[in-house]
């Protein structure tokens, strides 16, 4: 009888279970039922240790670009004699090209770009500023001596030349056509350990970092955050296509190492400088002859302005080529050839791809009214004339070319006369140490007020002159030259 009873009981209590169990799966189902969501989270999401990686869609192939553009890009050593070189500009610093003083001569390396199958090479102006002797390493390991053809302070550019055919070279892109965030391509040979490529994209364009220290410099370059190192200067930005857009020339850095800030010279810029120096031997630089600055909201609402589009022109230039059509202090630039123009950057850089004589359209705003204008670009001197390589014996005997400084520049150091030096060669000047921007204001206590004034003085002269002066820093100066 107990034998029954315990059968009868463990029947009951599985009973008692089995129902339970039974209306815990109708809760749960009735649960999922109200709330779909948790069914898919429940059977679709994987689980935690499980890794889940999807392999981005549409990413350019960088391999050809690279490959076109790596052999086209090389090794610059240059020598510089510690009596020539002086070191206290921002690229000194940033490069850190600090030394002691002894007889050896400095090193000091950059990158380049072959331009032409016979030789001629792109780079930066401060990768050969004082340069005594040049050697370029091509990718492949060949080496050669190289001469510099020109030099550009004003946009950082320089063109040497090695003798060689039959080389691989890069072809242009157009840079007024590059758009922020384009995938480019960032080549060097910093360590003449062969060609290194970086990847990135195009930050912002007509990026002015105030670094080129002339009030002639045309600073609007292309930011990338394509990682730029020590020995990258001078080296390529290229597009996806493996077309030079910029050369590199600078990076923005707490440290003197990349920091996810790196600039280039736009390439329609950088094509122009070479063709003026293979064509003429000399810049051709053009002006509209105005005086110009940014539009912010402050300004803005300062003088009622309808909006923030185009640059302010501040005042005209007599004679120049915006007086001559008519353009007038108060305007607003909005801009040139089609290309919107806002910032002072951005039109530089459309201007500087001009020569003297050639034709611009100007769209810009007087009172509200859009008004456009053909502009026919003059040089500096407000003349159509292509600016002659030759230069007075005695004058190219110092080794140094000159310009008038600006108002402003003149206003802020206090002086009323004076030849800036905007560019330094061998010669006289270099050699006793005086630095480009330096404004030569009198030469044994006579005022000088144009080259024509150099001239004269240099050709009366027999012995040595008293060369007096100051710096864009106000710091003024005084050389002793022997002729």
């Amino acid at each position: 009888m107990k034998k029954y009873l315990v059968f009868v009981l463990a029947a009951v209590v599985g009973g008692v279970i089995s129902l339970g169990l039974m209306r815990l799966t109708e809760q749960d189902k009735n649960m999922i039922t109200a709330n779909p969501l948790a069914l898919e989270m429940q059977y679709e999401q994987p689980p935690a240790y499980q890794a889940s990686y999807s392999v981005p869609q549409n990413v350019p192939n960088f391999i050809d670009a690279a490959d076109m553009t790596v052999h086209a890009v090389v090794h610059i050593k240059t020598e510089i004699s510690r009596r020539n070189s002086v070191y206290d500009d921002f690229f000194s610093e940033f490069f850190g090209r600090q030394y002691q003083h002894n007889n050896q001569p400095l090193i000091a390396t950059g990158s380049g770009v072959i331009l032409t199958g016979d030789g001629y090479i792109v780079t930066n102006n401060h990768v050969v500023q004082n340069a005594e002797r040049l050697e370029v390493t091509l990718n492949d390991k060949r080496t050669y001596e190289a001469e510099i053809v020109g030099t550009d302070p004003s946009t950082d550019l320089a063109l040497i030349k090695i003798n060689e055919d039959g080389l691989p070279f890069l072809t242009y892109g157009n840079s007024d056509e590059v758009r922020v965030g384009e995938w480019v391509l960032a080549v060097g040979n910093p360590f003449n350990l062969t060609s290194t490529v970086t990847a990135g994209i195009v930050s912002a364009k007509a990026r002015d970092i105030n670094i080129l220290g002339s009030n002639a410099a045309i600073e609007s370059f292309i930011q990338t955050d394509a990682p730029v190192n020590r020995g990258n200067s001078g080296g390529a930005l290229v597009n996806t296509n493996g077309e030079l857009i910029g050369i590199n020339a600078a990076i923005a850095s707490n440290t003197g190492s990349y920091a996810g800030y790196s600039f280039a010279i736009p390439v329609n810029i950088v094509k122009k400088v070479v063709n003026d120096f293979i064509n003429y031997g000399e810049i051709q630089r053009a002006y509209i002859g105005v005086t110009i600055r940014d539009i912010d909201a402050a300004f803005a609402d300062e003088l009622g302005l309808e909006g923030l589009n185009g640059v302010y022109v501040v005042s005209v230039v007599d004679n120049s080529s915006a007086s001559d059509a008519d353009i007038r202090s108060e305007d607003v630039i909005l801009e040139i050839d089609g290309l919107k123009i806002n910032s002072v950057a951005r039109l530089l850089e459309s201007v500087g791809q001009h020569n003297p004589g050639d034709r611009i359209d100007i769209t810009y705003s007087r009172d509200g009214k859009i008004m456009k204008k053909d502009v026919l670009l003059k040089n500096r001197e407000n003349s159509y004339e292509l600016v002659s390589t030759e230069s007075p014996e005695s004058i190219d005997l110092l080794g140094a070319t000159f310009e008038m400084p600006s108002y402003e520049l003149k206003e802020r150091l206090g002086i009323d006369y004076g030849l800036q030096i905007v560019e330094l060669r061998r010669g006289k000047l270099m050699n006793k140490g005086v630095r480009e921007g330096f404004i030569i204001t009198e030469i044994d206590k006579s005022p000088i007020r144009s080259a024509d004034d150099i001239e004269k003085i240099l050709n009366m002269k027999r012995g040595g002159l008293l060369i007096e002066g100051v710096y864009p820093s106000a710091q003024r100066a005084y050389y002793a030259i022997g002729l």
